[in-house]
C-alpha cells in the first residue's frame, strides 16, 4: 500500500495533446466497438502470420487500417480494449499476445503523451514483435512443458528470425524494428540476443520489453497460471530494480492503474466488484462494478460505485482471485 501511494503522488497526468480531437467515451459505450476491433485485429494478425509461416511477405496496407480503430478505441476508452486482453486460447495464445501487446503499446504510448504517427508505429511493432516464432518449430512453440536448454536456444532465435523477416517488410519503420530487434533485451544486460545495457536499448524496446511480460505473466498458460494484474505490476516493480527501466515501469503502472480494468477487488465493507474504469484522479479510487457480498457469501445486482465521488464511503483494501471465488469477471464488463 506504501508502494502505491507513492506512487500516486509521484505520478502526474500528462496533457496528452492527441487526445483532445477524440471525444471520451464511458467503459459500457465503447466496450461493443472495442470487441468488433478485438475480433479484427486477432484475425489479421491470425492471417498475417500464417502467410508468413508459408514463406510469404507481410503486406502493412493490412495491418494499417486496424491498428487505426485500435488507436481510436484506446483513445476514446483506454480500458475497454484492454479489458478484452486476459481472454486467450491456449492453442492461438502466439496471435493474441501479439494483439495484447500492440494494445498495451498504444495505451502506453497514449500515457506519455506521443502522436499519432508513433503510437501507430509503435502499434505496428507490438502486432508484430513475435513475427519470428513462425519459423519455430511448433513441437517447440506448443510444447506444454519447460524448453530443455537446446529448445530455448531455438526459441531465442525467434527475435533473429522476427528481424530477417520485417527488414525485408516495405514500409516498416525504424520504430517498428526496434521494437521486433530488442523486446528481450534487459537494462542490466542480461537479455538477449544482443545483450544490450540501459540506453544502448531505445525507449521503445524498453517500453515492449514490459508490456511483453506483462502480458504473458497476466495470460493463462499450458505451463503457467495467469497471475492477478495487481500482482503482476507488483513483480514488474520489484524487477525493475535490474532488468527494466524503473520510470518507464511506474509510468506503465500509472497508465493502467494499480488496479487494472478488469481486476476483481474488495471493498472494506467486504463487497466485491470488478474494476471497469481507472481512477483519473488517484490510481486507488476507480470505478467498481459491485458483484458480490463476501460477507453474506452471496452475489449481488450488479451496482456501480465510483470510489472518487466524496459520497462513497467505501475503499479499496486489496484484490481477491477471481478463480477462488467462482465469478467470471468478463461477464461483468
Amino acid at each position: 500500500a506504501e508502494i502505491h501511494e507513492e506512487l500516486n503522488r509521484k505520478m502526474v497526468d500528462v496533457v496528452k495533446e492527441t487526445e483532445k480531437s477524440v471525444p471520451h467515451a464511458s467503459f459500457d459505450e465503447e466496450l461493443a466497438s472495442a470487441k468488433k476491433v478485438f475480433s479484427e485485429a486477432n484475425e489479421v494478425i491470425h492471417d498475417i502470420m500464417s502467410d508468413v509461416r508459408f514463406g510469404k511477405q507481410i503486406e502493412l496496407e493490412r495491418i494499417e487500417p486496424v491498428v487505426e480503430k485500435m488507436t481510436l478505441s484506446v483513445l476514446r476508452n483506454s480500458g475497454a480494449l484492454t479489458s478484452l486482453m486476459r481472454v486467450k486460447q491456449k492453442d492461438t495464445y502466439t496471435f493474441q499476445h501479439s494483439v495484447s501487446v500492440g494494445v498495451l503499446l498504444i495505451n502506453f504510448c497514449r500515457h506519455l503523451g506521443l502522436g499519432r504517427e508513433t503510437i501507430q508505429q509503435a502499434a505496428v511493432g507490438g502486432l508484430l514483435h513475435d513475427i519470428g516464432k513462425m519459423k519455430t518449430p511448433n513441437n517447440i512453440l506448443n510444447k506444454p512443458a519447460s524448453l530443455t536448454d537446446y529448445e530455448l536456444a531455438i526459441m531465442k532465435q525467434h527475435v533473429t528470425h522476427g528481424v530477417d523477416i520485417l527488414q525485408q517488410t516495405p514500409g516498416i519503420s525504424p520504430m517498428s524494428l526496434a521494437i521486433a530487434e530488442q523486446h528481450h533485451e534487459r537494462v542490466d544486460g542480461s537479455g538477449y540476443p544482443a545483450r544490450l545495457k540501459d540506453g544502448e536499448i531505445s525507449q521503445f524496446g524498453q517500453m515492449a520489453a514490459i508490456v511483453d511480460v506483462y502480458d504473458a505473466i497476466t495470460s493463462e498458460r499450458i505451463y503457467h497460471h495467469a497471475m492477478e494484474p495487481t500482482e503482476a505490476l507488483r513483480k514488474l516493480l520489484e524487477w525493475s530494480k535490474f532488468h527494466f527501466n524503473e520510470d518507464l515501469v511506474q509510468h506503465f503502472i500509472r497508465c493502467i492503474g494499480i488496479y487494472p480494468v478488469g481486476t476483481l477487488i474488495r471493498l472494506e465493507s467486504g463487497l466485491l466488484g470488478v474494476v471497469i474504469e481507472e481512477g483519473t484522479q488517484n490510481l486507488l479510487h476507480p470505478i467498481v462494478r459491485v458483484v458480490y457480498d463476501s460477507r453474506k457469501d452471496c452475489p449481488l445486482q450488479p451496482r456501480d460505485i465510483d470510489l472518487s465521488q466524496a459520497s462513497s464511503k467505501d475503499r479499496i483494501v486489496g484484490h481477491e482471485s477471481a478463480e477462488n471465488w467462482g465469478i467470471d469477471t468478463q461477464r461483468y464488463l
